[in-house]
């Protein structure tokens, strides 16, 4: 039998849990392993140890504050099956087991139920003082700092199970609370998974919607073929730079730089040099050879935000790296080579841009080999719900919103997209308002006149004459690149009377 004979599994969502775990752990001396499991998967997960071939890797199972109210049959048939072949399971928690469920289980499950916190029915069961665990039964920013750090650690690796399949970084958690391991003398991956947490974080990709579940499905499928270009169409706020940063991260080029730039950020004069560096005394001020970002990416991944606005004349340079992969450093003579994928964003119609000739037809043809499109939030509001209580759990002690104030964020179209609904949850906690209502009663006050860009976005036909007149003014001013005089030469009457329409 393998040391490691027992099997520690537990939730997720609240640090409470890891401590638990970790206390666990301790009690066992160590001979345990740790996985996160949701309620959804536990009986699927039971099932696969179930259903392993020979001797079971765990000879007792301990489950910790999990919920039982998944399908109950499923979960007493892979029970049963553990019991066969002589695998323990001892359930504690604080709340009692449904009856249907506790019938079902009866002889099968050792059921220890205590009225305490959970971290405290762990030290009750195993006989245990759980004394050093009770700081994560707090507020984050009423700790220490090593305390605080393991927030972060814990967040990080819940960010980590639900973006890349990562369950490892669960049970490190866990494994260096029981051991008591300070912040300082975490492990180097560690260390960078809670920085990866600490920039990407904020800018997940939440949602059980079917387009959710579909563009999730496609990043996995794509980003597995590293040299494949990837083109992400999206409105601005529906997580862009996020599709990228997953692409790359669940690639075989994971652990080389992902490298972000917007292409509206510089003007073109500084474009050239942005992206391929430039030699020690090539213009003014160039006192030493500097790097592009193609070389900065090397080996990773280059995400250009965008795209559609860089000038003509510097996508005929980017072309020639598409090509061949080649480039020099501005001032120089020495071709220099880079292995870089290369993913590129915008909201732009980059079709239309191609017809008016300001956007080169090769450069989108090479660009174009997988497009990926981030839907608009409108388009799936059955996930508000999940977006906004990730986000206020966060910053409010895994508390959630009431029913009510999940209605009142429902009742609107966001034009700004997920951007616009975390500004709003944002306003909200700074205010300290708990009337949602008047919270986006005002918003919508404070942004009434982005209600035409809705409509051009989605492509709604207003019913008043004057407003179709505005709309389709509005339309043919972004089609020209938000260019006036080119918008009132297009509708044949004054720039006066379009910005009148605008």
């Amino acid at each position: 039998m393998d040391k490691n004979a027992n099997l520690i599994l537990t939730g997720w969502g609240y640090a409470e849990y890891v401590a638990s775990a970790a206390a666990a752990l301790k009690a066992l001396g160590g001979r345990a392993d740790v996985c996160g499991v949701s309620r959804r998967r536990l009986p699927e997960l039971l099932s696969e140890i179930a259903a392993e071939r020979g001797a079971p890797r765990w000879s007792h199972i301990y489950m910790l504050g999990l919920a039982l109210d998944g399908d109950p049959n499923a979960l007493s048939a892979a029970l049963a099956k553990l019991k066969a072949k002589k695998v323990s399971v001892t359930w504690i928690s604080v709340l009692e087991m449904p009856d249907d469920v506790s019938e079902l289980l009866k002889g099968i499950v050792e059921a220890r139920v205590f009225d305490a916190s959970l971290l405290e029915a762990v030290g009750q069961s195993f006989g245990v003082d759980v004394e050093q665990f009770k700081p994560f039964l707090k507020e984050p920013k009423r700790v220490s700092a090593d305390v605080r750090a393991y927030f972060e650690l814990i967040d990080a690796a819940q960010f980590y199970y639900r973006n890349y399949q990562d369950e490892l970084l669960y049970a490190t958690t866990a494994r260096y609370l029981a051991n008591g391991v300070k912040p300082c003398a975490w492990e180097p991956s560690v260390k960078a998974a809670v920085e990866h947490y600490d920039r990407y974080g904020g800018r997940e990709l939440r949602g059980k919607s079917r387009v959710m579940t579909l563009l999730q499905e496609r990043i996995n499928r794509v980003a597995a073929h590293e040299h494949a270009r990837v083109l992400i169409l999206g409105e601005s706020g529906t997580g862009k730079e996020t599709v990228a940063q997953q692409i790359h991260t669940k690639s075989p080029r994971c652990k080389m730089p992902f490298i972000s730039f917007n292409c509206a950020s510089v003007t073109k004069d500084l474009l050239e040099d942005r992206f391929f560096g430039h030699e020690k005394g090539a213009f003014t001020n160039a006192i030493e050879r500097t790097d592009g970002l193609f070389l900065l990416a090397d080996g990773g991944t280059l995400f250009l935000d965008e795209i559609g606005e860089m000038p003509v004349d510097v996508q005929a340079l980017l072309l020639r790296v598409l090509e061949g992969g080649r480039f020099m450093r501005v001032g120089g003579k020495e071709e220099l080579r880079c292995d870089v994928r290369l993913v590129t964003a915008t909201n732009r119609d980059l079709p239309a841009l191609v017809k008016e000739g300001r956007f080169r037809e090769e450069l989108y043809q090479r660009l174009n080999v997988v497009q990926l499109r981030t839907p608009s939030l409108r388009e799936h509001k059955e996930d508000i719900p999940v977006i906004a209580n990730a986000w206020w759990r966060k910053f409010h002690n895994n508390h959630v919103l009431q029913k009510e104030q999940i209605a009142a964020l429902m009742d609107y179209d966001y034009p700004g997209n997920v951007r616009e609904l975390i500004n709003i949850l944002d306003r909200a906690t700074a205010l300290e308002e708990d009337d949602f209502e008047l919270v986006m009663r005002e918003h919508k006050e404070m942004n009434a006149g982005l209600s035409t860009d809705l409509e051009v976005k989605s492509g709604r036909i207003p019913d008043r004459l004057e407003d179709a007149v505005r709309l389709h003014v509005r339309r043919v001013y972004e089609k020209y690149g938000q260019n006036l005089s080119r918008a009132a030469e297009a509708l044949d009457i004054s720039r006066n009377t379009v910005r009148k329409y605008l």
